[in-house]
């Protein structure tokens, strides 16, 4: 942002890293929207936060006011603070987040999900559109479907797809250089246009019927086969009729799957905010012309003494910050600043953005099975972490150690006849494997197949 300015406090006899005294900073902070930093020993980043009015946010931290015991224990750390001031409050909501999901201030809220959705790919640029698992930015020619809340999921979409309409999903690179049909043409899952097996014209219908099928215009789509159906029998042509009958009945199946909403479809998301004995959770339900993808569970950190509103307003900007946004998010509660929330969103997204807390008709439904998909989360989650605390004891008892251990980091080391020596971290805690503090480690210098000497 061109126009930012950023003001900094430090203790004024020059000394690092002692309390913070407010003062004379607190006097100069303006009255316009921004963001906050506060900084601890060692410039380690507390808290960020966003204001609509700095002066009076700010300083409503140090006014004699009672303070949860989370704040408290912060402000007594605190010995630096830095603003940057913005344009707008949507400027320093988006701000806020970016500098929450880079830095991971210990004080706010974070989640534990930063990974990239799956969407299925129908890229048209080729001359015969392939179908594929797509992440990360949309910039290839053709039609993105999604997002799937898991890889899993996405597969069993596809093979259902690739029975029904028979696409192919090889690389290009096989495609051009194949001289036979593969495993999948022999299984009836791709109708071989590599080999000519099919024509330009047929497979381009085929290519057409799967994006309007996507698209949510089944009932178009299974008129296009059922008319091909027609036309292939009208002419004697029995294999392909029986081919195209074959299609409606998978399609058919996929349909029974769904779940269509009765309110005319539509794109959106639903989310719902849940907590139990101090942990939070927000489901939250991937809806795409009208039909459920499915759902995930994200488990936000940091979540003591703060309310829902808290929960999802910080939730909706991190989650958000790097996936697609539909037009519509349903919440079972409303965000802290739900205008500003949903401006920053549009802003980012590049198309406008509604919250809405719906409160009878097909979305309510749809919330309240958010709700209860959330709820069943979070006793899962307290089982398992139950069952983590047990292991814990056992692991106590059996290794006769003082105390109960927190975290288990087993490491294995392998090597190919004695060289290129390579060491695997896996770890453990009471919530069960931590997959994102799993490492690899190339060694160097040792003798092959001394793996105590690996692991000094």
């Amino acid at each position: 942002m061109d126009s930012e300015q950023v003001e900094q406090f430090e203790n004024t006899d020059g000394a690092v890293d002692t309390p913070f005294v407010p003062g004379e900073f607190l006097r100069t902070l303006t009255s316009q929207p921004g963001i906050y930093q506060m900084f601890g020993q060692g410039s380690r980043l507390l808290y960020v936060g966003k204001a609509r009015n700095l002066r009076r946010r700010v300083s409503s931290y140090f006014q004699k006011q009672r303070h949860t015991p989370k704040t408290l224990a912060m402000l007594a750390q605190v010995t630096r603070v830095e603003v940057v001031v913005t344009h707008t409050e949507t400027e320093a909501l988006v701000l806020e987040a970016n500098l929450i999901k880079r830095h991971h201030p210990p004080y706010n809220i974070l989640l534990r999900d930063d990974k990239s959705y799956p969407y299925l790919f129908i890229e048209t640029g080729h001359d015969t559109p392939r179908m594929s698992l797509h992440r990360g930015a949309q910039k290839g020619k053709g039609h993105y479907f999604g997002p799937y809340p898991a890889v899993t999921a996405l597969r069993e979409s596809m093979v259902l797809l690739q029975k029904a309409f028979r696409l192919r999903t090889c690389e290009d690179h096989t495609f051009h250089h194949r001289s036979r049909a593969c495993l999948q043409y022999q299984i009836r899952r791709c109708s071989g246009p590599c080999v000519g097996h099919i024509s330009g014209e047929d497979y381009a219908r085929d290519v057409a019927d799967t994006i309007r099928f996507l698209e949510g215009k089944s009932d178009e789509a299974i008129r296009s086969l059922g008319a091909r159906m027609q036309a292939a029998a009208e002419r004697l042509d029995f294999e392909e009729a029986a081919r195209r009958r074959d299609q409606i009945a998978a399609l058919s199946k996929i349909q029974e799957r769904q779940y269509v909403a009765q309110a005319g479809g539509g794109d959106f998301d639903v989310l719902a905010a849940a907590q139990e004995n101090g942990q939070w959770v927000v489901y939250v339900s991937f809806i795409r012309n009208g039909r459920q993808l499915g759902g995930r569970s994200v488990f936000p950190r940091h979540t003591e003494e703060v309310r829902a509103p808290d929960v999802l307003a910080a939730f909706l900007m991190q989650f958000y910050s790097d996936k697609e946004v539909p037009g519509n998010l349903l919440v079972n509660v409303l965000p802290r600043s739900p205008a500003s929330l949903a401006e920053a969103l549009g802003s980012e997204a590049g198309h406008r953005v509604m919250i809405d807390q719906p409160q009878r008709g097909p979305r309510k439904r749809w919330m309240a099975l958010a709700l209860t998909n959330a709820m069943g989360a979070l006793r899962q989650r307290a089982q398992t972490a139950s069952a983590g605390r047990r292991r814990m004891l056992l692991l106590q008892k059996l290794l006769e150690l003082p105390e109960t251990p927190q975290r288990v980091e087993c490491f294995d080391i392998s090597h190919t006849r004695g060289e290129v020596a390579v060491a695997s971290c896996v770890v453990f805690g009471e919530d069960g494997a931590l997959k994102n503090e799993y490492r690899r480690f190339n060694i160097r210098d040792i003798r092959g197949g001394d793996d105590y000497a690996a692991m000094e």
